[in-house]
Order: structure tokens, then C-alpha cells, then sequence
């Protein structure tokens, strides 16, 4: 389902797994995506920053990188809220749960109403690896070797665009070989599911495995925003409540839809 366009206007938006301080951060796609971007309610879904690479390799953030939190900044002064949800890279930052800034809000969790009357759990998604066994299809690859996949995917990514080709993931390619990666994932979906149901809500918004996805299982919602190490995707809430899952390459591509449920009377 392709349906490109430049212009974002949005209600929500849900955004995970930047591993800014990382290189293998797409910060110059996001900046793009940021410019192009008007939106209500940005959520900051965990990883947005990884402290991990920072810290093991004294990394310090690019100009572009840099230019990511200067576009969210420049986003809030506009009027755009906040939520930054702290995620497993970016662990330390848990301990401003609870705190308000301008425009900002450092939150555990979040319950998330949509404009359907849906409401949703949003979580980074590292609470569920308990149950799934934690650390899945890295444990097995190993960071060291996944940091090396990563880095053959900007390579890959560098070649075709000379070559004026679209975007295309060489590590969610080598991932979905994997019978265990996939089986992992498949845990995780049932965990974040599982939550969501446990707590009365209607789905779950989610990143930490880099596998964007927008689905309905066991009728909860289930909705992964991917990350920009490489899918460079996103999810938005439109001001009818429909989710839309999209990449970013220059332009919106619309990968999966979910339509808005019609609002009971009584609500």
C-alpha cells in the first residue's frame, strides 16, 4: 500500500528506537521528517537517545543528530506536546518519570485516548522481554554483530541511493531469516497484547524491536512505530482516530491503516 506525500498534519504521533549518539541513526531523514511535521501530540515511545553507545564509546551527537532535538524543540515552541517515555538505552532518564517541563512530559507509561474513543497502552516495550526471554534475535546475533548488520545497512543504503534506488533494509532482510527472530517477535506481540488486554485498554503502542507493525490480534490493537536505525517509520493518529503506520524516504509511504471504530453515543 503506497501513498507518498510530503506534508504531514497529524494529531499524534508515535516515535521510538532514534538511538541518537549512535551512527547508525538516520538523522538526516529524521530532520526532514521533524520539517515536514505538525502535530498535537508527539509521544517519544523509549531509545531516543542511547546512553549504551555514548557511554561504551564516548560518542558524542553529529550536527544532524544534533539538528533532531533542535527540530523537537522547535516543534514544542510551536505547540506540539511531549511525552517522552523512557526505554531501555535511555534507562536513566526513568528517573524523571513524573517530571513536567514546558511542553514536555517524562512518563513511565502512558494511557493514550485516540479521537475514536479507543484508548492505548503506550510503552517502549522492554518490560515485556521478561516474557519473551530477554534480548530474543539479539541475544542470539549479539550486539557486537548486529552493530556490524547496522553498519552494512548505511553502507547498502549509501550504494542505492547513488544509484537512485529506494530505500530498502538489509537488516530487517537478514532478521527475517531468522526462524528464531521471527519467533521472538511473534512472544513479543502476544506479550504487549497480553498487557494491553490485562489493563482493560484496546491496544498497545510500542517500539523496542525494531519491527514496525500495525495489526489487530485476538481483537486488541497492535501497533509497533519501528525505529530510524532502519525502518525510519512512524505511526500517526489522524483527527478521526485512524492509525496509519508510514515510512519516511523524502515522503510519506503509507504502509498499513487502521480505521477509526464509530464513537458510542454515550462517550
Amino acid at each position: 500500500m503506497n501513498s507518498p506525500r510530503r506534508r504531514l498534519d497529524a494529531r499524534t504521533v508515535f516515535l521510538s528506537d532514534l538511538h541518537l549518539g549512535s551512527p547508525n541513526c538516520h538523522a538526516e531523514a529524521l530532520v526532514d521528517f521533524l520539517a515536514n511535521l505538525r502535530a498535537q501530540r508527539i509521544y517519544l515511545v523509549g531509545d531516543i537517545i542511547d546512553l549504551w553507545w555514548i557511554s561504551e564509546r564516548r560518542a558524542r551527537f553529529d550536527r544532524h543528530q544534533t539538528a533532531v532535538l533542535e527540530s523537537l524543540r522547535e516543534l514544542a515552541r510551536r505547540g506540539s506536546e511531549l511525552i517522552y517515555i523512557p526505554g531501555n538505552h535511555d534507562r536513566p532518564l526513568r528517573e524523571l518519570c513524573g517530571l513536567v517541563l514546558p511542553r514536555m512530559t517524562v512518563r513511565r507509561d502512558a494511557v493514550h485516548r485516540g479521537a475514536d474513543g479507543r484508548r492505548y497502552l503506550v510503552t517502549h516495550g522492554d518490560d515485556f522481554d521478561g516474557a519473551v526471554q530477554a534480548g530474543g534475535w539479539q541475544e542470539w546475533l549479539g550486539d557486537q554483530l548486529y552493530d556490524y548488520i547496522l553498519a552494512g545497512n548505511r553502507i547498502t543504503q549509501r550504494m542505492r541511493q547513488r544509484l537512485g534506488l529506494r530505500y530498502w533494509s538489509l537488516a530487517e532482510f537478514i532478521k527475517r531469516q531468522s526462524t528464531l527472530a521471527e519467533r521472538y517477535i511473534d512472544r513479543f506481540v502476544d506479550a504487549a497484547v497480553g498487557a494491553a488486554a490485562a489493563r482493560g485498554l484496546d491496544g498497545v503502542i510500542c517500539g523496542h524491536i525494531h519491527r514496525a507493525a500495525l495489526q489487530e490480534r485476538a481483537g486488541i490493537v497492535y501497533a509497533n512505530d519501528g525505529d530510524w536505525v532502519e525502518s525510519m517509520t512512524a505511526i500517526t493518529e489522524d483527527s478521526r482516530g485512524q492509525l496509519t503506520l508510514m515510512r519516511w524516504t523524502g515522503q510519506a509511504e503509507v504502509l498499513a491503516e487502521m480505521m477509526p471504530i464509530r464513537l458510542l453515543a454515550a462517550a
